[in-house]
């Protein structure tokens, strides 16, 4: 009979991608087969096969990016968990349908997209992290603490990629350089929802990004005050034409006003 972690491990080679051999009920790569660790991910069914042959229990990990995919983990941690933002992501429209999505033994989910050559990234704070070139995850069946990882569901046929760079553009965006003196003046004549710095940075904004920008705008308005009404004071600082109208730029403050609402409720 087939060993099931060997079995993993020889569907991710087929796949085009390679396979790490971790420690059993562990997350670390087995180091007398990888000294390199994720360097050493193999695509030979043959050296695979010698791994488990000599460690049948080693759990099974793929190396992640191009050739294979790239990954969203979801952690779900005592100190709090990335489903807050997994939501804010989606209802923003920037998480497109994954190829497979594994439950991981936490409770959180690694989602997987096409692979790409962006390097990995964390957002800590977000609970949130990117798994792309250089990084790897354990796979079904791979068992940590007692408890397995699982298959939730797969898409086969979709060919989807997730921008990390937008992600954390979204979530933990820089400052703009503008609304400092939004809130200063919000501070010395008493408007209290910073819309004039807002509109200032995104009176600039040209496409691409610039529907991002603008419910990214939206939100932090809604979150110091500003009402259904006062956000489309935002998108008329806006070049709108090229395809971005100003029924779409509506939609996007609404639904701005809609989902930061939802979330302090």
């Amino acid at each position: 009979m087939t060993n099931p972690m060997l079995a993993a491990a020889l569907a991710i080679i087929a796949q085009g991608g390679r396979a790490l051999i971790c420690e059993p009920d562990g997350k670390a790569p087995i180091t007398r087969f990888l000294p390199n660790g994720v360097l050493n991910a193999t695509n030979n069914p043959e050296l695979a096969s010698r791994w488990w042959r000599h460690e049948p229990d080693g759990n099974v990990a793929a190396a992640t990016g191009h050739p294979w995919y790239d990954v969203l983990d979801v952690d779900v941690k005592p100190d709090g968990n990335g489903w807050p933002a997994f939501n804010r992501l989606k209802a923003a429209g920037l998480l497109p349908a994954p190829l497979f999505v594994n439950g991981t033994p936490s409770g959180g989910i690694h989602a997987g997209y096409v692979g790409t050559n962006q390097a990995c990234g964390s957002l800590r704070k977000h609970k949130l992290d990117f798994k792309a070139a250089g990084g790897y995850i354990l796979v079904p069946p791979s068992v940590v603490e007692g408890r397995p990882y699982t298959l939730i569901s797969e898409r086969p046929h979709a060919r989807n990629q997730l921008n990390w760079s937008a992600v954390r553009q979204f979530l933990d965006p820089p400052k703009p350089r503008d609304y400092s003196s939004g809130v200063s003046n919000r501070r010395s004549t008493g408007v209290s929802n910073g819309i004039p710095g807002l509109a200032a940075w995104l009176a600039g904004k040209t496409k691409p990004g610039r529907n991002q920008a603008l419910f990214w705008a939206a939100c932090r308005a809604v979150e110091n005050g500003a009402t259904e009404q006062e956000l489309h004071e935002l998108y008329r600082s806006m070049q709108l034409g090229n395809g971005f109208d100003e029924r779409q730029a509506a939609r996007t403050v609404v639904d701005a006003f809609r989902i930061t609402n939802r979330r302090s409720a």
